[in-house]
């Protein structure tokens, strides 16, 4: 018989989503953190935003548990006082060429369950009265959310039901046996192991690391995790004022592009960008030497601000299953039956919308076990 009926790799969003999904009825559970604190990498440094469902390939898992994983959150924030706020969005065109793309936007999004509607320039600039635009979509659905405050709520959901979630404890190793996994753990220098009916990789930016010690082979898999980092930059107090929802620009094949984000507390920003690095260091500096190429992108949609209006704020760090200029892929949630690993759940390239659907993600993986 197993020592622990399910372990948790990664106590970021997706993992502590999982666990607190699961731990009302599988127990013992662990969630395994290498960080001295929840939540610390990817799922504390984004744009905290509720996203519609609006871009994804149809009947995608980006698609589907973004819907679903809005909806969830939406009501988890309402009963358990989650710091948020359905601010909405505006995709505006600045451009007459951009407007054929809105209207695909429109057509795919309808298609995933994310409402829109059609704006015209006058009906954006009623929004928006200081933004670029022959014409827009205003997302409804679209929101803001303390990404602390959720994972908190998470991890006290966790721990309510005698769940443990073991900080500073890194996995080196993972090996299938009869009826489980033997899982071998780093913790303040000695190391140690223990038995697992269940493994769930939720492990982020090292998923294709965990992937690989249960044997795994990463690129055959897909697996590779490409670091893509992000930044932000912001704008001083005094031109808060200049938007007042969220507003995008039409996206380009590979990005979203430098968007208006507000956060909670009425600060406004622009990010990110996209840079993949060429290691896996985890570098969160942002470069002041971007601000000019920042101050282009964000021009395009308020032509007002100043190179000099900007300042360096945050980035994040996204897992990328794709390799930089290759086609987006949709999230990776496998049940490893198939490569001989029963037991094993791994959930690779775990990039936005994956704070939105992490309810929905949670819930998909309970699915699983159950299955």
């Amino acid at each position: 018989m197993p020592d622990v009926a399910v372990t948790i790799v990664g106590g970021g969003v997706i993992g502590l989503a999982i666990a607190a999904e699961l731990a009302p009825r599988h127990t013992p559970l662990f969630v395994l953190e290498r960080n001295p604190r929840y939540g610390q990498e990817t799922s504390a440094r984004n744009s905290e935003v509720i996203h519609a469902g609006i871009y994804y390939p149809a009947n995608s898992l980006k698609a589907r548990l973004c819907v679903e994983g809005r909806e969830m959150l939406y009501g988890l924030c309402a009963s358990h006082a989650i710091p948020h706020q359905r601010i909405t969005k505006v995709i505006t065109a600045t451009k007459p060429e951009e407007e054929a793309e809105l209207e695909r936007l429109y057509a795919a999004a309808t298609a995933n369950g994310a409402p829109l509607q059609r704006l015209t320039a006058t009906a954006v600039r009623a929004l928006e009265p200081h933004i670029t635009t022959v014409g827009g979509l205003l997302s409804p659905s679209t929101g803001i959310i303390s990404a602390h405050g959720l994972m908190d709520y998470y991890y006290h959901t966790v721990r309510a039901h005698g769940a443990e979630v073991q900080l500073r404890c890194m996995v080196v190793g993972l090996e299938k046996e009869p009826g489980g996994f033997r899982v071998t753990i780093q913790e303040n220098g000695q190391t140690s192991s223990f038995t697992s009916e269940w493994v769930i990789n939720a492990a982020g930016l090292e998923a294709d690391t965990i992937a690989g010690l249960a044997g795994i082979d990463v690129a055959a898999a897909g697996y590779r995790i490409h670091y893509c980092k992000g930044s932000y930059f912001a704008l001083p107090g005094s031109m808060r004022s200049l938007v007042n929802r969220l507003v995008y620009p039409v996206p380009t094949k590979h990005s979203l592009g430098v968007h208006a984000v507000l956060d909670l507390g009425g600060r406004l920003k622009f990010g990110p960008d996209v840079e993949y690095l060429p290691d896996r260091s985890l570098s969160y500096t942002v470069d002041p030497a971007k601000r000019a190429a920042f101050a282009e992108s964000v021009r395009r949609i308020l032509p007002m601000v100043r190179d000099e209006d900007l300042s360096p704020d945050m980035s994040g760090i996204r897992p990328k299953t794709q390799a930089k200029g290759d086609p987006v892929r949709d999230f990776v949630i496998v049940h490893e039956t198939e490569r001989g690993l029963p037991g094993l759940i791994n959930l690779v390239g775990m990039e936005s919308p994956g704070l939105t659907a992490s309810p929905a993600i949670a819930r998909y993986v309970s699915g699983m076990i159950a299955a």
